[in-house]
């Protein structure tokens, strides 16, 4: 009777465990039909991936093996770097003590004025409070001021600035009009007199416009009385700028070192921005500039200079070599149309930042559906319930990209890479299609 009992349960057992796989294939089924037989997919190159992290294994892979243009969720492949490399400490600094001169450079480090950062003076009181001599050397510094692949004519916006060796305000300038008023606010003040008022600038160009390889900017004097405006635009990088601009905030003489010297004997000065602050701006609102500079610190790091191309050589064979697919790397941001990634690499790649990070901190890092950064507007949760989707948005012209973390109502945690390229009618179709496939797997996984 024992014997018959167990027989019974063990059988009972297998139905059940039968009947949970024949579920669990029904909707990897469903979800492939989905991609299948959508009309906007099979008018454009989509590829997506779905991984289930408990399991080690793909549960749907759809053109996942193809490469697209990844846009801005190549800063994933950035932030795995960078947690990797730098941790929690970003150092603003290094420098180095004569009898009569302190000579220091920077690391990269994009937090030091950065109007979108926390605030922080320490760095500012560190130079003030030396009595020795100020000097500043860029001998580290081996970029381009833009990346291979990047669109030239994108200088004048706010997402495309310069790359340096030592970031002041984030290498910007913010220029603001109240309506009917006779004056531009300009930070830095430093700028202030750069503006040219052009009553022949045509109507269609930006209100601001600036020179392509200068700091002169060129205003639309017809529109600047109506309207309240504000703009950020890129200021144009050179070491005698920077140490004018340091100059004038610190209230003190910093002048450009040119000259050689050893380095030994190098102390490191951190400033009280914590690297998380940086981490969120970089996913939560894109910043390309955040990208482009964390990688440069890395470089900074790890070869004491600030070369991006051997830095992505290092981390494609030191970090990168497990992936399905080669990753084909060239820049922080994304802006880079050379840039090529397969959705089942970002997936991996997702596993193993999952992995060097506690999920509470790695998600409140990354945007949240319905809650935060660039997916606020989207794939929100029933009311009342916390975000189900944690994920970076990528978009290009004819490109968006959505790649992170689904939580299913079964309080599964599963990896997705979405790639999309080459629609012609805006992202908003891709989006709300996505969002469809993306609450099925929450509501059947």
């Amino acid at each position: 009777m024992l014997r018959l009992l167990k027989l019974c349960c063990l059988g009972a057992l297998c139905l059940s465990l039968n009947t949970v796989y024949a579920q669990k294939k029904k909707h990897i089924r469903q979800v492939e039909k989905l991609l299948d037989e959508s009309e906007l997919f099979s008018q454009i190159f989509t590829g997506f991936a779905l991984y289930d992290m408990e399991q080690d294994t793909f549960l749907v892979q759809h053109e996942a093996d193809k490469y697209y243009t990844p846009a801005s969720n190549t800063k994933l492949f950035t932030l795995y770097a960078s947690l990797k490399v730098l941790g929690d400490s970003i150092p603003t600094l290094l420098y180095q003590q004569t009898d009569t001169s302190l000579i220091f450079w920077g690391t990269g480090d994009p937090s030091f004025l950065n109007a979108d950062l926390p605030s922080d003076s320490s760095v500012v009181q560190f130079l003030q409070n030396q009595e020795k001599q100020l000097h500043f050397s860029a001998h580290n510094f081996k970029e381009q001021r833009f990346g291979d692949g990047w669109a030239w004519d994108d200088y004048n916006y706010y997402f495309q600035a310069e790359r340096s060796p030592f970031p002041i305000y984030g290498n910007v300038i913010r220029f603001t009009h109240e309506r009917n008023q006779p004056f531009v606010e300009v930070f830095p003040a430093y700028f202030g007199n750069k503006i040219i008022l052009d009553p022949k600038l045509p109507n269609r160009k930006p209100i601001f416009d600036r020179d392509w390889n200068s700091n002169t900017f060129r205003c639309n004097a017809r529109a600047l009385g109506r309207i309240k405006y504000e703009r950020i635009i890129p200021f144009h990088y050179s070491d005698e700028l920077f140490v004018r601009l340091l100059s004038d905030t610190i209230k003190r003489r910093v002048s450009v070192f040119d000259e050689a010297f050893l380095v030994d004997n190098v102390q490191p000065f951190y400033s009280n921005v914590p690297a998380d602050s940086i981490y969120q701006r970089l996913m939560q609102e894109s910043d390309n500039f955040i990208a482009e500079q964390l990688l440069l610190v890395c470089s900074n790091r790890l070869f004491g200079v600030q070369d991006t191309e051997r830095t992505l050589d290092y981390f494609k064979e030191s970090l990168l070599n497990d992936l399905p697919d080669e990753a084909i790397w060239v820049d922080g941001s994304g802006l880079s149309r050379y840039n090529l990634f397969t959705p089942r690499s970002i997936a991996k790649l997702l596993v193993q930042l999952y992995e060097i990070i506690p999920e509470t901190r790695l998600f409140n890092i990354l945007p949240a559906g319905g809650a935060s950064g660039t997916i606020e507007d989207w794939y929100a949760n029933e009311e009342g319930k916390t975000p189900y989707i944690f994920a970076k948005t990528g978009t290009l012209s004819n490109k968006h990209c959505l790649s992170g973390y689904v939580l299913t109502n079964t309080g599964k945690t599963l990896v997705f890479s979405f790639m999309n390229n080459n629609y012609i009618h805006g992202s908003k179709p891709v989006k709300r299609e996505m969002q469809s496939i993306l609450e099925y797997i929450r509501d059947n996984f």
